[in-house]
């Protein structure tokens, strides 16, 4: 059986780390930033995790 492929699009957008979670970043930080709020934009900033029902799929598509 071939191996599977690690998805390009995953791979630019979530990271494994040493524990088992997945980083991701936020949403909402391309364009249209002048009707958000300077607080809102800062929250945007941080990074933060897949849910444990995501991070399966994701798994299988970064790791291959």
């Amino acid at each position: 059986m071939p191996k599977q492929k690690t998805n390009s699009a995953a791979k630019k957008r979530f990271s494994v780390k040493k524990s088992g979670l997945i980083k991701r970043s936020k949403q909402g930080r391309r364009h249209i930033l002048s009707k958000k709020s300077t607080e809102q934009k800062r929250t945007l900033k941080k990074s933060s995790y897949v849910s444990k029902a995501q991070s399966k799929t994701i798994k299988t598509l970064v790791q291959g």
